[in-house]
């Protein structure tokens, strides 16, 4: 199955493509869609033409295709394995800071967040909650850490600072990313202002951003080049909005996302 190629005609591509995926047992982003033809409405019934399509399920593993977050991932960490080890007390510089407020959502996006004056005392409270939280969940994991904090407009930051940064990024982002998610349920047990936590190791996260940049180029430079849609494997929601934001600036291209969590991609493709 895994180079199985089917064609699969239907009286629209989005049918076609539906169709195809269920024949494959397949999610959109694990599949290459290739449009042979959109079809044809004719005229009173007459001289219709199906669309048809082609379907391919993706290799494992994968080529290097924008669509393949997985590779990036890998050398990501690689690198930063590699640079901390050589140079650990390296610092980001302020060039190198990624402004987050634009891209992250927040833990309760859906509810209506009370915004009224929030006490200094319930402020100072949360951020030491969720430093005592992050602090001891790092040595449950085995490894000692002490967390500063950086708070800029609507985002607060806590750097971890350890010896073991790969165990508390783990693989792929998924530890760190948890942590983030669960410092951020933390903070709202205390106050309930709109405002969004990151969770950040070394540099990480300045170096993941960078990383997404790069992908989402890729991405966009094929999906301009074949005009077939791109669909990205799975990404957190903060991630997929730095994509998107990345992207908006491209007039000839959109995006919009699809599936369900945790399993959630984005699709990327030109605009008609």
């Amino acid at each position: 199955m895994e180079n199985e190629k089917i064609v699969v005609r239907d009286t629209t591509v989005d049918k076609a493509v539906s169709k195809g995926l269920a024949q494959l047992n397949l999610g959109s982003h694990e599949v290459d869609i290739k449009i042979i033809s959109e079809g044809k409405k004719g005229l009173f019934g007459f001289g219709q033409k199906d669309a048809e399509v082609e379907l391919t399920p993706k290799a494992i593993p994968e080529i290097k295709e924008p669509g393949n977050i997985a590779v990036f991932e890998n050398e990501e960490r690689a690198d930063f394995l590699s640079e901390q080890t050589e140079t650990p007390e390296a610092q980001t510089t302020e060039e190198d800071h990624y402004d987050y407020s634009e891209t992250l959502e927040y833990a309760e996006e859906d509810e209506e967040i009370e915004e009224d004056n929030v006490s200094v005392s319930s402020h100072q409270e949360a951020i030491a909650s969720v430093v005592d939280y992050l602090t001891q969940t790092v040595e449950v994991y085995g490894a000692a850490a002490t967390v500063n904090v950086e708070e800029t407009k609507n985002v607060i930051t806590f750097n971890i600072d350890t010896q073991k940064p790969g165990l508390i990024i783990g693989k792929h982002g998924k530890i760190i990313n948890a942590l983030q998610i669960l410092a951020q349920t933390v903070y709202q047990q205390y106050e309930r202002s709109r405002v969004s936590i990151v969770v950040n190791v070394g540099d990480y996260r300045e170096r993941r951003a960078s990383i997404l940049e790069n992908i989402a180029e890729r991405t966009a430079e094929r999906v301009l080049r074949t005009k077939q849609p791109v669909f990205l494997e799975p990404l957190p929601a903060f991630e997929r909005k730095q994509i998107h934001a990345h992207l908006s600036k491209n007039k000839r291209i959109s995006t919009h996302s699809e599936g369900k969590e945790p399993h959630r991609y984005l699709v990327v493709e030109i605009v008609e």
